[in-house]
């Protein structure tokens, strides 16, 4: 019964999408955004390939004009019918991530449709607004020239700025990082800064400060206090990215040993020779966060009782998660779960509260979750995969496809042990029906990228059945493959099954060149199905 219900709710929160009444290009870009801290980028990757695929602008006013209509909605512990705007409706998350991409389309968006909209935006009454979404709104505001801020105004609210300064406070001590700040009393630094932007040969701290300092090119001593920490930032992503592969070894099974750890590229030497406290927080990288190694225990709990009637929200430890940096912590904590040992019937339970978590898992965290508990199992399958085990992968794919791509496809496909039993699970996985139509896309251009086996012509048989809806360029890409594949495939029943699947679902888009393409590794086919290859090759369109 587990699986039937998990289905049910998995169609109940689709249904109950703010977005569901909306046209189906306005539904993608939405449901894109929702999809965690990653949503902006994702939302501008739905735009591309709708412009592609369409040849026509996105309908911005249409969905503009959308969010700023009231819909009615059930509020209060009386459910009292309300009426409020589509846009306060929608997650924080997909609002977030909203007002960040139309920053970066802001010049193709029309001014009369983009001004209600931020108008809407103000109307929010939350007992906690979120001042990213007010800091946004406020610079999208500026752009449009429909207020002049206050000279020194800012777009951050007080208690964003007074977080602002309690940062620099403790990044002050050492380094090159931000000096101390004597003053505790933000009024007084915000006169500071007022009187200096009024005199600039004001004597003062500040300007003791900037003597201690070289002068910057530009002249301004604030934007390089800025530039100092970007440089440390940008140290700390090479380090990461650097670390990322040997780390990612222990969402396998391995281990990963903080010696290895290689110092960030391009760090200037005097630089690491003067913070050998870096060494010790990269080993203390590999450690979970105080607050998260905590709750270790009562998570193990959680996990016990599985099949023992737990229902509801996923638990408020969950959120932890987030706690997390993706790839060494996470795995770590996967490690210490030992989550690739779970039952069925947990995985299932834990999914589901996985897909319900708000905000969504980062792209990062959900690879790694996607690699712990499905690979090992997957692979070590030696029948047909149980419905608990199929429906859990299927529910966390249509959610998490990218993620779920980079960890199991191309592994799953390429691996030496893979046999029928996963390339089943495979096809059930590209055939399931919540599997979205730009998800089809992204799953059809990593198989495409992959060096193909046996089992990779029926997994692909299967997701094109599905009718993908392709571009003439990825079709393009994918005919040619077919055609070098099929030299060496002339015994393969599953390429001609495929070759059939393609010829018949996808007859309309196979041009005059492609079908030419097609005639010789259809001649030397030898498998049962070669009258029938060759029949459905001679009706082609001329």
């Amino acid at each position: 019964m587990a699986a039937p219900e998990a289905a049910s709710a998995s169609t109940e929160r689709a249904e109950a999408a703010p977005w569901a009444p909306l046209e189906a290009p306005a539904r993608l870009l939405l449901q894109a955004l929702q999809e965690g801290p990653d949503g902006a980028r994702r939302g501008l990757g739905v735009l591309r390939t709708l412009g592609r695929r369409g040849g026509e602008p996105f309908a911005w006013g249409y969905l503009l004009e959308a969010l700023c209509r009231e819909e009615p909605v059930a509020e209060g512990p009386d459910c009292r019918l309300q009426l409020k705007p589509l846009l306060l409706l929608l997650p924080r998350v997909c609002r977030r991530n909203l007002m960040s991409l139309l920053m970066a389309v802001r010049p193709s968006l029309p001014e009369d449709r983009l001004l209600p909209l931020l108008q809407v935006a103000r109307q929010d009454r939350s007992p906690e607004p979120d001042a990213w979404l007010r800091a946004l709104g406020e610079l999208l505001r500026r752009d449009l020239g429909g207020e002049a801020p206050a000279r020194g105004a800012s777009p951050l609210s007080g208690r964003c700025r007074r977080q602002l300064r309690d940062l620099c406070k403790q990044l002050g001590p050492g380094g090159r990082r931000f000096p101390a700040t004597s003053s505790p009393d933000p009024e007084e630094e915000e006169e500071e800064e007022d009187e200096e932007a009024k005199d600039p040969q004001r004597p003062g701290k500040r300007r003791k400060e900037s003597e201690e300092e070289p002068p910057s090119p530009e002249g301004e001593r604030a934007p390089k206090r800025f530039r100092c920490l970007e440089r440390e930032e940008e140290g700390s992503h090479e380090e990461d990215r650097a670390k990322r592969e040997p780390l990612e070894t222990l969402a396998d099974g391995g281990g990963a040993s903080p010696t290895k750890t290689q110092p960030a590229v391009g760090a200037e030497p005097s630089e690491a020779g003067q913070r050998p406290q870096d060494a010790k927080g990269a080993a203390a990288s590999l450690e979970l966060p105080e607050a998260v190694q905590a709750q270790v225990p009562r998570l193990q709990q959680l996990l016990t009782t599985f099949g023992e009637g737990l229902e509801g929200a996923p638990p408020a430890e969950l959120q932890l998660l987030h706690e997390c940096s993706p790839g060494q912590q996470v795995a770590l904590l996967c490690a210490q779960l030992q989550l690739p040992q779970l039952s069925d019937t947990g995985l299932l339970r834990l999914c589901t509260w996985l897909l319900s978590l708000s905000p969504a898992l980062s792209l990062g965290n959900a690879t790694v979750l996607a690699r712990s508990l499905f690979l090992g199992r997957i692979l070590s399958l030696t029948s047909s995969a149980s419905r608990l085990l199929t429906t859990s992968l299927t529910s966390f794919c249509a959610k998490y496809t990218y993620p779920v791509c980079r960890a199991l496809l191309g592994p799953v496909l390429q691996a030496p042990e893979a046999g029928p039993a996963q390339t089943e699970l495979l096809c059930c996985l590209v055939e399931d029906e919540a599997l979205e139509p730009d998800r089809q896309v992204h799953v059809l251009g990593q198989i495409l990228e992959l060096p193909w086996k046996e089992q990779t012509f029926s997994v692909l048989q299967s997701l094109l059945e599905r009718q993908v809806e392709m571009t003439p360029e990825t079709f393009g890409v994918l005919m040619e493959r077919l055609c070098r594949e099929g030299l060496a495939a002339a015994t393969s029943v599953a390429y001609a099954k495929l070759m059939l699947t393609v010829m018949t679902k996808y007859q309309a888009s196979i041009t005059e060149t492609q079908k030419l393409g097609l005639a010789s590794p259809l001649a030397l086919n030898t498998t049962f199905l070669r009258k029938s290859l060759q029949a459905a090759l001679r009706r082609l369109a001329p």
